[in-house]
């Protein structure tokens, strides 16, 4: 057979991986496939059904959420944000992998770029956390819906709130092809062979003090609904004749009216000793206010705006000038360098005292008006010191108990037991929480209470001095929760199949109250009851429970008794966006030493770790008193729509286990002899289900 190599008309010889423009045959016609085109040309319907799909992920998938709006041009985020409070997510066009906050504040654009930490765990593993100053989360998600619901700033020195979401709508692959913005055509587009200068990340470690920032014509903001297919087609043009966002690092000689030229003036403040390079991190945001209207309106023309709270400086011919694809500029996340300024103008407030008088006045945006605010301007009512506990036993109306009852009366027990029975964990857990929440001021805080206690929730109440009696109402509580379940679960004196399916549900509550509903004081108090010597010691108990509901057994060995353990060592951190109640009885046992405990001994008391366990509680407490609106914000989402039972919510009150447990008389007696007493009670229970056998037996 004969064959023949030669090439056919109008075919290309070489394969398509090694096919160039130059190397096409002229006499052959070509048709170009443009991928953006395909993508422009897409039917509505079709961009609406895939935008659907997209908002359909799981809520972890930051795809899910409409105020994503993947890889734009900074100057169309711009003009997306039109009023204050409002915000969007974006991708960072400098870094990849990297987001940003476009929100509009005081009629002004800022971009904060979100931080991202690693955060090591107990088990030697490491995990990615975003933050922008402090609050630090496991995904972007928690951190947007962290700040809108409370209402905090972004960052101290802007003072930028966002509660007005700037929905897209249309799919991300859209919105990518209309600006031109893959990320194959940004990656190629650093060539380090043109004597460019390398991108500089100016740090708050550099004494940053002004930026001078040329600014050129964006998008227009004209339009209500800039994601419309017309006006973003418009907007691509619009950003293209700005300059190739693409394009390569600036040299220094570029012309500064160039609109993605900027400099930057660096001095050092008075009296601080020049940062070490290594301290220097390129992740950390650099200091500059986003364009305005103005800037906007003004075509071939700069503006030069300082940086909020410090000094315009002109610049000087030794400035270090940079251009940045993304225009380069973020607004400051911590608090800058000194400036001539007065300190109590330019430093946050640090003590309780100073903060509350600035949560008074930023209520404002809470419904209070200037007015108010100007009025009380100055005055602070001095905190309470509380002498009395918030707990009264005796004074304590109930439909489940009568005025004067007996300790551990049977028709109580009865009807606790039959509450536990029916009902799921899941919803005991919601009444659980609910109380823990309003004993420890995380809920239900009104404003006549922050001013008695000087703070605004207390989770920084019981790191105070005058915080003493929430302390001791939190271990008392603690205490009662616990020897209430030990109770329940030594007094079930029918079959060990009835006791194992007890333990088996009180295992799950515990988990409950862990996973869904983010309650580690109940989480610890339950555990705490389960590893009691008094119910440890029911060896037939815990082999049923092994045999029956190996699930279950699984759970508390491997999951529940590790994690608690790791706690009280303070070797675990808990997620911020998925805690309702933090673990703070250590910290409140260490503070009040002198309270009685039912068993002895404490992580802390082993000489060879005990510093290093007393300081990690020490340092979590600082995290506890900064976070309550946190706490407050993630315990109104667990509760969001709940209705409680007012049987239910009754049993869960400390005052009703009080009295349930040393009746109406001994409720109000000394804490050491009710303790005492009770440690007797359990252990006669206990050995009277699972006797103990004596060595002569055996």
């Amino acid at each position: 057979m004969n064959l023949d190599f030669r090439p056919m008309t109008g075919r290309p010889l070489y394969p398509a991986s090694y096919r160039t423009c130059s190397g096409l045959d002229p006499g052959c016609d070509y048709v170009k496939f443009s991928k953006e085109k395909y993508i422009l040309d897409t039917p509505p319907e079709k961009l609406l059904k895939e935008l659907e799909e997209e908002l359909k992920l799981n809520s972890s998938d930051l795809r899910s959420h409409a105020w994503y709006h993947g890889r734009i041009p900074r100057e169309v985020s711009d003009s997306l944000v039109l009023k204050n409070g409002d915000f969007l997510i974006r991708d960072s066009l400098t870094s990849l992998g990297d987001y940003v906050l476009t929100c509009r504040w005081k009629n002004e654009p800022l971009h904060f770029k979100i931080n991202k930490v690693m955060v090591k765990t107990c088990d030697s593993y490491t995990r990615i956390q975003y933050l922008f100053e402090q609050e630090s989360f496991d995904n972007i998600p928690s951190l947007v819906h962290y700040y809108v619901g409370s209402r905090r700033a972004v960052s101290e020195q802007s003072g930028a709130l966002i509660y007005c979401p700037m929905n897209r709508t249309l799919p991300l692959r859209y919105l990518e092809a209309s600006y031109g913005l893959t990320p194959t055509r940004q990656s190629g587009s650093h060539s380090p062979q043109k004597g460019h200068m390398k991108r500089r990340s100016i740090t708050m470690t550099d004494g940053l003090t002004a930026d001078k920032i040329t600014k050129g014509n964006g998008c227009p903001n004209s339009t209500s609904s800039p994601h419309h297919r017309d006006v973003i087609r418009n907007c691509a043009v619009s950003v293209d004749q700005i300059q190739d966002l693409h394009a390569p690092m600036s040299p220094i000689s570029e012309t500064p009216g160039s609109p993605a030229y900027s400099s930057v003036v660096r001095i050092k403040p008075h009296g601080v000793t020049p940062a070490s390079p290594v301290l220097r991190r390129s992740s950390e945001p650099y200091v500059c206010p986003a364009n305005n209207k103005a800037a906007l309106n003004m075509a071939d023309s700069s503006h030069s705006t300082p940086t909020h709270g410090y000094p315009h400086i002109s610049p000087s011919s030794s400035m270090n000038s940079y251009t940045d694809p993304d225009n380069g500029h973020y607004c400051q996340l911590r608090p800058g360098s000194p400036t001539q300024d007065s300190p109590s103008k330019s430093l946050p407030p640090k003590s309780y005292v100073e903060r509350l008088k600035v949560d008074e006045r930023a209520g404002v945006v809470g419904g209070r008006g200037v007015e108010d605010v100007e009025r009380d301007k100055g005055c602070f009512t001095i905190p309470n010191m509380e002498a009395k506990s918030s707990f009264s036993p005796t004074t304590f109306k109930s439909t489940l108990i009568p005025l004067d009852n007996k300790p551990l009366e049977m028709c109580i027990l009865k009807k606790v037991k039959e509450l536990f029975s029916e009902l799921d964990v899941k919803t005991i857990a919601k009444h659980i929480t609910k109380t823990d929440c309003e004993v420890a001021r995380i809920l239900g805080v009104t404003k006549e209470m922050q001013r008695t206690m000087g703070v605004s929730s207390g989770m920084e109440l019981l790191t105070l001095p005058h915080g003493r009696q929430l302390r001791l109402d939190l271990l008392e509580r603690f205490h009662t929760m616990a020897i209430m379940i030990a109770v329940d679960i030594l007094g079930c004196t029918g079959s060990m199949e009835e006791r194992a399916a007890l333990l088996h549900k009180t295992i799950q509550l515990a988990a409950e109250l862990k996973g869904t509903m983010g309650n580690m004081f109940s989480f610890a108090a339950v555990m705490n009851a389960l590893e009691m010597s008094q119910i440890s010691r029911l060896e037939q108990t815990w082999t049923g429970l092994r045999q029956r509901h190996t699930e279950g057994a699984i759970l508390y060995e491997k999951k529940l008794k590790p994690f608690l353990k790791s706690l009280n060592e303070g070797k675990e951190s808990l997620p911020l966006s998925n805690t309702t109640f933090p673990h703070i009885i250590p910290l409140i046992t260490l503070l009040e030493r002198d309270t009685p405990l039912l068993d002895g001994g404490e992580p802390w008391d082993n000489i060879d770790s005990g510093v290093e366990v007393v300081m990690a509680h020490l340092e979590a407490a600082r995290m506890v008193a900064h976070h309550g609106g946190l706490y407050r914000t993630n315990a109104e989402m667990r509760l969001q729509g709940f209705h409680p039972r007012s049987d239910l919510s009754e049993v869960s009150t400390t005052e009703f286990q009080m009295r349930m447990l040393w009746g109406s008389k001994g409720a109000s007696g000394s804490q050491t002899e009710r303790y005492d007493k009770f440690n007797k009670v359990l252990t006669a229970l206990s050995h009277k289900l699972e006797p103990s056998v004596r060595f002569s037996e055996l």
